[in-house]
């Protein structure tokens, strides 16, 4: 078997859920790897000459097993989550910390967060979205700025209904500036929830991910969810909240000093935002670059800058956003 490298898994159970229904979970690796990996009786190989190949699948395969071990069931999400934390391309981009550093981290499998009565753990999928998680942790005012698909927004949702679903915050806030993405859907019709509704769609997205449906619907019955447009932020005192304001490179300058003039005692506020893609009418100047710039020097603020290396909707995705970066 020239060309091969062998690891021997001593329990064939430990070697069926490794490998996921149908080996799934042996195709991601392949992807990860870059080299086939098949079965056969109790032993897994690599078919590769390559000896850092070999050896990250080896460590790969040790990682696995041991999560396994600890009650976390192997998965893409996990798979992903290892295989960054053992690769140079999975370091932290140059752009991970502003205006205060990124907190140094332990074990990268540390900031995994558990929701209560959710579908599973969250696991970051690269060590700046481990940072990132880091941060929300350490920091009362989080800004994590980056392009569609670093998860900043999953993150950021994952991590508040975690943080009232536990009942350590009140409540979840969510907002964002109402602005269309050029073209205009006309008037829309209902109450100031359905209104709205439409603009924080990729929100709830996120919460019907990670926990059931009747848990999103019971936390706004008991008014633990609350959404509300930016606009109607003004005047209001947010105590013992987590506060998402989303999309925030859609906001203008005054607009941003209003939100952050707004936090109370107790009150966690995530900002997620992209400045490559404002929408503001006649491409004012974005409250989100605005505050990023201004408050560089603030210790108190956590900044986390996600690139193309955190996408983790599809590699189609990360290609097309490295493009329009190198555009």
């Amino acid at each position: 078997m020239d060309g091969t490298v062998g690891i021997v898994l001593e329990k064939t159970s430990v070697l069926a859920d490794l490998c996921g229904a149908n080996d799934y979970n042996l195709r991601v690796m392949e992807r990860l790897v870059g080299s086939r990996i098949f079965c056969r009786g109790n032993e897994l190989f690599l078919d590769t000459e390559d000896k850092d190949a070999r050896e990250l699948f080896r460590l790969l395969v040790e990682r696995l097993v041991e999560s396994m071990a600890e009650g976390l069931a192997p998965g893409p999400d996990l798979i992903i989550a290892l295989y960054a934390d053992l690769t140079p391309e999975g370091e932290p981009s140059s752009g991970a910390s502003g205006g205060s550093s990124c907190p140094e981290g332990g074990d990268f499998l540390d900031s995994c967060l558990q929701i209560p009565g959710g579908f599973g753990k969250v696991f970051p999928r690269s060590k700046t979205q481990s940072l990132y998680l880091k941060g929300l942790a350490a920091y009362d005012l989080a800004f994590a700025v980056g392009p569609a698909g670093t998860g900043k927004t999953y993150l950021a949702v994952a991590w508040a209904l975690r943080e009232i679903l536990s009942k350590s915050k009140r409540k979840l806030v969510l907002t964002r500036p109402v602005v269309e993405a050029g073209e205009s859907l006309g008037f829309l019709p209902g109450d100031l929830a359905q209104k709205i509704s439409p603009y924080l769609r990729p929100l709830y997205d996120a919460m019907e991910s990670l926990v059931p449906f009747e848990t999103v619907r019971r936390l706004e019955e008991n008014r633990a969810i609350e959404i509300a447009p930016l606009a109607y932020m003004r005047g209001r005192n947010l105590s013992n909240c987590v506060v998402i304001l989303d999309e925030a490179q859609n906001t203008t300058k005054e607009q941003m000093k209003m939100f952050l003039t707004r936090l109370g005692e107790n009150t966690k506020a995530i900002v997620t935002g992209d400045v490559t893609q404002i929408d503001l009418p006649r491409k004012g100047e974005s409250g989100l670059a605005h505050a990023l710039a201004l408050l560089s020097r603030v210790n108190e603020i956590f900044v986390c800058r996600l690139d193309a290396r955190d996408v983790v909707r599809s590699n189609l995705v990360k290609r097309i956003i490295e493009a329009y970066e190198d555009e």
